[in-house]
């Protein structure tokens, strides 16, 4: 009797390592030690529909070759779908050239991994595994892009033929934008710069060193030439001379005054009515003055600005739009990118750049403040804190944000009352 039930447990391991055998040879030599043919094709014992997935023109060279294992263990692993590493180390293994050591920029997707968000990981009926085929894969991301293209007039021809005309799909060690070589190399590579046309349509200016993105779109427009459709006035009347030197000066692209002082020139009623404020906005007196924040020649934004608002003031204030980012609650005009809402950008007579004389006037043109709270405000009420300043709505509130609700810098609101009103400290 001691004897049956061991013998029963050896008799059906016995029968595991036959049914095993069945699979595995000993003698073999690979990793799994697979018996002869059975590599891969034991996998689509079962899963079948692996078979329809072989028949695709593009299939992973580890597939094709049934080496399964080479992506997944076939018993465990910590990682989904028996993947024997992150899916974006596992690409990495063998793609290890995907990403120069000197990139310059690098694909969202792959700097994250996410390989298969362009790839099929095992076949595709596109080049390269690819899930589309030409612009349709990128613009599946890049979503306003493909609106806008599709909306302009006039299409740069290299986008109709492809993204990848002028970018690297995963990196770039030459420039920033996934770009295959700078602005103006990667320009000149199909406008010639020594032929009439281009000498003509360019004024005569010697241009071929300069940025071209700074007047053209690289994807399009609704202006000929794929000029950005906000256009500085000289340009569309073709007087450059109005701004720069003769072209056939011994330096033509010169302007002929620097600053805000080369802008007065057309500008002047505006520039005028800055300097009669109590501040002027730093940048304009700095060496770059208006093209501190303004393109010269064209933009794709209103104004000529050189980006959207958060970009354009983003490049100073970054702190603010970091704090805002972090905000729990997010103020209207700095989450849409309008920060001309309250603040005048050139110059003004109030504090802050504020477009209202006082902060309670700034924060109502908006806010309903009297609906808001039955706090006393206004100039008549001193700050416990500080009897040299009154109550306004700065005083309980950070207009740009706080890790906290409403703008407060406390936890709570009654730890926000209590800084005034000691007396109700607990």
């Amino acid at each position: 009797m001691n004897f049956r039930y061991p013998t029963l447990v050896l008799s059906i391991l016995t029968i595991f390592l036959c049914m095993c055998l069945v699979s595995h040879a000993e003698e073999n030599d690979l990793k799994f030690k697979l018996k002869p043919g059975a590599n891969g094709k034991l996998c689509l014992g079962c899963h079948t529909a692996f078979k329809e997935k072989l028949t695709k023109p593009a299939i992973h060279t580890p597939l094709k070759k049934g080496q399964c294992t080479g992506c997944h263990n076939p018993h465990s692993a910590s990682h989904g779908k028996l993947l024997v590493a992150d899916a974006g180390n596992i690409c990495s293994t063998c793609h290890k050239s995907v990403v120069p050591a000197n990139a310059q920029s690098v694909h969202k997707v792959v700097a994250e991994g996410s390989c298969t968000k362009c790839h099929d990981p095992h076949s595709a009926n596109s080049k390269f595994n690819l899930l589309k085929g030409g612009n349709d894969l990128c613009f599946g991301c890049h979503k306003e892009m493909g609106e806008s293209v599709a909306k302009v007039k006039f299409k740069h021809s290299p986008l109709v033929k492809g993204c990848l005309t002028c970018h690297d799909p995963h990196a770039s060690n030459k420039a920033a934008f996934l770009l295959k070589s700078d602005v103006p190399a990667l320009c000149i590579g199909c406008h010639k710069t020594d032929r009439p046309n281009f000498i003509k349509s360019h004024m005569n200016y010697p241009v071929a060193a300069s940025r071209c993105t700074s007047c053209h779109d690289p994807h399009g427009s609704d202006r000929a030439g794929i000029l950005y459709n906000n256009v500085h006035k000289p340009v569309v009347s073709r007087m450059c001379n109005q701004c720069h030197e003769e072209a056939t000066s011994a330096t033509p692209l010169k302007t002929k005054k620097s600053g805000y002082e080369l802008c007065r020139g057309c500008h002047s009623t505006q520039v005028n009515s800055m300097f009669a404020k109590n501040m002027v906005h730093w940048p304009i007196l700095s060496k770059e003055g208006c093209l501190s924040c303004h393109n010269p020649h064209a933009s794709k934004h209103n104004g000529l600005m050189k980006g959207d608002l958060i970009t354009t003031c983003g490049r100073c204030h970054h702190d603010t739009i970091r704090r805002q980012e972090k905000s729990q609650t997010k103020h209207e005009p700095i989450k849409d990118g309008k920060c001309v809402v309250c603040h005048d950008p050139h110059a003004s007579d109030n504090p802050y750049m504020f477009k209202k004389a006082t902060i309670i006037d700034q924060c109502a043109t908006c806010h309903d403040w009297q609906k808001h709270s039955t706090h006393p405000l206004g100039e008549k009420v001193r700050d416990p804190r500080n009897k040299n300043v009154s109550v306004q709505c700065l005083s309980c509130h950070r207009s740009h944000g706080t890790e906290y609700k409403h703008f407060i810098p406390f936890p709570s609101t009654s730890e926000l009352c209590v800084q005034c009103h000691e007396q109700f400290k607990r």
